[in-house]
């Protein structure tokens, strides 16, 4: 006998998996309430949007996506967003597009909800962000395939369980950046203001936060952008939008229909990440920091 073999049959299994089962077995049986008053708040979010996003004609919708593009980046972003989601509407996936997009901002909203501030707390409390930390490097590690499981697990298949795993899943970025935006404050700042008497609620509103703004918005553009690469996969769910689009090809093997919805998902992505890095970009903060390297 190996003695590797022999070492193992006298170690005792660790059973990790059993207790979060029996965990996850404790809340379904004492918490469906809790469950089922969640899944009703998501599905009132996300179902109303979505029918929003549908009700007008496609060119509507991309007239009014190029009108923000050019207001925010100018005309060649404009532009660019009209052809891009003009060709998506040229293709028979317009409301699937519109579905994902509706799916993206309520997850990421909640997720934001959360993650702001839980990054702010962690940033004012050294001792509290030795623990969260740990926490978000095994979720933003954990495969993206088993945020489903439990999400399935408590709340069936359809829209809420791939809400509630991608508010899951692009939670950490959120939460890194505002802690990084807020710790990276010039002390000097903080000081003047705490010897003008300053409260610490009024130094956090009134001048920590507009000068994380910037690194904050950064991670909001990180949550939207984990935010739609985890709604494709939710798809596998019953999720719905552009996420069905793909597994549906992929099952059938149909390469045409596959390409289609990767490609929606390209320039919707391009589309969100440009437009929510303007945003960042025209804070107050951010203008005056390009001031600064400019002088």
């Amino acid at each position: 006998m190996n003695s590797a073999d022999g070492l193992n049959d006298l170690l005792p299994y660790v059973r990790v998996g059993d207790a979060f089962q029996a965990g996850v077995d404790w809340s379904r049986e004492h918490l469906s309430a809790l469950f089922d008053g969640i899944a009703a708040a998501v599905d009132s979010l996300v179902e109303p949007l979505a029918s929003l996003l549908t009700a007008p004609p496609a060119i509507v919708m991309v007239l009014i996506f190029a009108g923000l593009g050019w207001w925010l980046r100018g005309w060649k972003f404009g532009l660019g967003t009209a052809l891009g989601l003009g060709l998506v509407a040229g293709m028979p996936i317009w409301e699937q597009t519109m579905s994902t997009l509706a799916l993206v901002l309520v997850s990421s909203g909640l997720a934001l909800l959360l993650a702001i501030p839980v990054g702010i707390f962690i940033a004012e409390n050294p001792r509290a962000s030795a623990v969260v930390r740990p926490v978000l490097d095994l979720m933003q590690t954990m495969p993206a395939f088993v945020y489903l499981i439990p999400a399935i697990f408590f709340f069936g298949v359809g829209v809420v369980p791939g809400a509630l795993a991608t508010v899951v899943f692009s939670m950490p970025p959120g939460v890194r950046l505002t802690e990084l935006g807020l710790r990276q404050v010039d002390r000097e700042v903080v000081e003047a203001g705490e010897a003008f008497g300053a409260s610490p609620w009024k130094i956090l509103l009134r001048t920590k936060l507009p000068l994380a703004l910037p690194t904050i918005m950064t991670g909001v553009n990180q949550v939207i952008m984990l935010a739609l690469s985890m709604v494709v996969i939710a798809g596998m769910v019953g999720a719905g939008g552009l996420g069905e689009v793909i597994t549906t090809a992929l099952f059938r093997a149909q390469v045409g229909a596959g390409f289609e919805g990767g490609v929606a998902v390209v320039i919707l992505a391009v589309v969100l990440d440009r437009l929510t890095d303007s945003i960042g970009a025209r804070t107050a903060a951010a203008k005056a920091q390009r001031a600064m390297q400019q002088a």
